[in-house]
C-alpha cells in the first residue's frame, strides 16, 4: 500500500491531523486495537484554554511555566496557549458538546495548578465526547482509511543522496498477523503514552510507548524521558482497573484525607492545598502512605451538594456506585498511578522530528510545552494545536514528486515458528512493570535506579532472543517497546543529578 499520509494511532492527535490531511492527499490511519481504544477516550478532565473574561493568556502561560519547573520552552508555551481557544472552537464546530452555562457560555472547570477556571469539559467524559465527534467526522471523510488491529512493527527508513535519513512509511503487522509495508510520503506518530511500563496506571492497555520506541530504534531524538507524571488519584478498589478520579473533583472542592481522616495537604502545600501541581500532590500522597503503611488515601467530596456531584461527575459517580461506594456520602479511596509521559520524540514547533518526513504529535512527542511536569488538561490542548501546526506545514511546504522513490530496502525474513508459550511474554512483561514501579517511581534513588537498569537489561536480552527465534506478534512488539522505553526512562533519570518536577531523587533533593 502507498499513501500520502500514514497516521499511526487514532487518538485526538491522530484523528485531528487525519481529518485535515485528507484535504491534501490520501490518508491511512492504523490503530492496533479498535478505533476508540485510546487514552483520549479515557480522558475525564478536559481542554485548558482561555475563555473567561477574568482569565488571560499571560496567566495560562505563567501557570504552565510554573508547573513545568523551568524546563518548558517559553516560545512553545505562548504559541500553544494563544492558539488554544481557536482550536477548541474548531472542535465545537466538529460537533463536540462541551458543558454549557445557562447563558450559552462554556462551563469552565478548574484543576490543580490553574489559577483560573479554564478547562472546557463534557462533565467527566470529555475524552469520550471528543473521540465520538472525531470518529463521526472521520467516517464521513472518504479520504481517510482506518485499519483496525494493525500495529507498527518498525519504521521504514531511506537515505537521501546528501546523507540525511528520511522515513518512508512503516512495517506493519496486519489483522491476520502478517508483516507488510505501508509506504507513505509523510508518517505521523500519534501512539499515545507509555503508562503500561508501570504496574499501576490510569492508561489503557495499548499505552506501551510504541511511538517512542520505533522512533528511537531508527535514530530519532527523544527527550525528557525521566519526567513520568503519576496522577495522584486513581480509584483504589480490587474490582476497578485503571479507573481515574478526575483532578476536577479536587477542582470542585474535593479534599484529601489520610488514614486518620486528617487533611494532610496542609503540611505540604499550605497555600494551594489540593490544587497544587500533580507532582507535589502525588509525592505528598506517596509520603503519607509510606509513613503510615496505609494502602491508600481518601478523596472526599461528600460535603458538596449531592445533586451537584451527581450532575458534574456522572461517570465517576456511577462507577463508584457500581462498586458499592456512594461518593455523595463517603470518601473515595485513591492511590497515585502512572499517567502521562512528559518526554517523548523530540519535535520542533511544526511537529517535525529529527528524521525527515516523520512527525510526532500528542503524548508521543516532546514539544517543550510540558517541561518537567504537565499542567492538567494541557495535553488535549497540545494535541489539537500541533495537529493543526503539522497540517499547515504540510500544506505550505510539501511538493509531491510523482517520481519520488518510496521503495524500501526490506530485509527478507526467514520463516520462523510461532511462539506457543505466552508465559515467555507475560513473565517478562510482569518483571518490567514491577521493576519500574518499585525502583523508578514517584520517589527515586540512584542505587535503586542502578538495580532497575541491570534487571531491565537482562530482560531485554531475553526479549531479543525471543524475537530472533519466533515469528513476530503484537504481544512481542509491545514487550520489546516497553522494555526499551523503560531503559530510556531509567537512563534519563540517572543522568539528571537534581530533583525537578516529576523527577524526585533522594540523592539530589535540590533543584539546580
Amino acid at each position: 500500500m502507498i499513501v500520502d499520509f500514514l497516521v499511526i494511532g487514532s487518538g485526538i492527535a491522530g484523528l485531528s491531523f487525519a481529518l485535515k490531511a485528507a484535504n491534501l492527499g490520501s490518508v491511512c490511519v492504523i490503530t492496533k486495537k479498535g478505533e476508540v481504544d485510546t487514552a483520549t477516550n479515557l480522558a475525564q478532565g478536559g481542554v485548558a484554554a482561555v475563555f473567561d473574561k477574568d482569565d488571560s493568556y499571560e496567566e495560562h502561560i505563567r501557570d504552565t511555566l510554573e508547573a513545568g519547573a523551568g524546563i518548558c520552552d517559553e516560545g512553545v508555551v505562548g504559541m500553544v496557549v494563544r492558539d488554544g481557544p481557536e482550536r477548541v472552537r474548531e472542535l465545537m464546530k466538529m460537533g463536540v458538546e462541551f458543558m454549557r452555562e445557562k447563558n450559552g457560555g462554556l462551563n469552565l472547570g478548574r484543576e490543580g495548578g490553574h489559577s483560573r477556571r479554564r478547562v472546557a469539559h463534557s462533565f467527566d467524559l470529555t475524552g469520550k465526547e471528543i473521540e465520538r465527534a472525531l470518529v463521526e467526522n472521520i467516517e464521513k471523510c472518504s479520504g481517510v482509511q482506518i485499519l483496525e488491529n494493525h500495529m507498527c512493527a518498525d519504521l521504514l527508513i531511506s537515505s537521501e543522496s546528501e546523507g540525511r535519513r528520511k522515513c518512508i512509511g512503516a512495517s506493519v503487522i496486519d489483522d491476520q498477523g502478517e508483516l507488510k509495508p505501508i509506504l507513505a510520503k509523510i508518517t505521523v506518530l500519534c501512539t499515545g503514552g507509555a503508562g503500561k511500563v508501570y504496574l499501576y496506571t490510569s492508561n489503557p492497555d495499548i499505552a506501551t510507548g510504541d511511538g517512542v520506541a520505533v522512533a528511537y530504534r531508527v535514530g530519532a531524538e527523544v527527550a525528557n524521558m525521566e519526567f513520568v507524571q503519576f496522577h495522584p488519584t486513581c480509584l483504589y478498589h480490587h474490582k476497578a482497573k485503571n479507573f481515574l478520579i478526575s483532578e476536577a473533583v479536587r477542582g470542585e472542592g474535593g479534599i484529601l484525607l489520610n488514614e486518620a481522616k486528617e487533611r494532610f495537604m496542609k503540611r505540604y502545600e499550605p497555600e494551594k492545598l489540593e490544587l497544587a501541581t500533580r507532582d507535589k500532590v502525588a509525592r505528598a500522597i506517596d509520603r503519607e502512605m509510606k509513613t503510615s503503611g496505609a494502602d491508600c488515601v481518601y478523596l472526599d467530596i461528600s460535603h458538596k451538594d449531592g445533586n451537584f456531584v451527581r450532575e458534574r461527575f456522572p461517570n465517576i459517580y456511577s462507577k463508584c456506585l457500581s462498586l458499592g461506594l456512594d461518593i455523595t456520602k463517603e470518601p473515595i479511596p485513591v492511590v497515585p498511578a502512572a499517567h502521562y509521559l512528559c518526554g517523548g520524540v523530540k519535535t520542533d514547533v511544526w511537529g517535525r522530528t529529527t528524521l525527515k518526513n516523520l512527525f510526532a504529535l500528542g503524548e508521543t512527542s516532546c514539544t517543550g510545552l510540558h517541561g518537567a511536569n504537565r499542567l492538567a488538561s494541557n495535553s488535549l490542548l497540545e494535541a489539537i494545536v500541533y495537529a493543526e501546526r503539522a497540517y499547515q506545514y504540510c500544506k505550505k511546504n510539501l511538493v509531491w514528486k510523482t517520481e519520488e522513490n518510496l521503495t524500501p530496502n526490506l530485509q527478507k525474513r526467514t520463516v520462523k515458528e510461532r511462539i506457543d508459550e505466552e508465559i515467555l511474554i507475560n513473565h517478562n512483561w510482569d518483571v518490567i512493570r514491577r521493576t519500574m514501579w518499585n525502583y523508578v517511581g514517584i520517589v527515586r534513588k540512584t542505587s535503586r535506579l542502578l538495580v532497575a537498569r541491570e534487571r531491565i537489561d537482562d530482560v531485554r536480552k531475553e526479549i531479543d532472543e525471543i524475537i530472533e527465534k519466533y515469528q513476530l506478534t503484537t504481544n512481542m512488539l509491545e514487550l520489546r517497546n516497553i522494555s526499551l522505553v523503560a531503559s530510556l526512562i531509567i537512563d534519563a533519570a540517572l543522568q539528571r543529578k537534581e530533583s525537578r518536577g516529576l523527577h524526585y531523587i533522594k540523592d539530589f533533593p535540590e533543584k539546580l
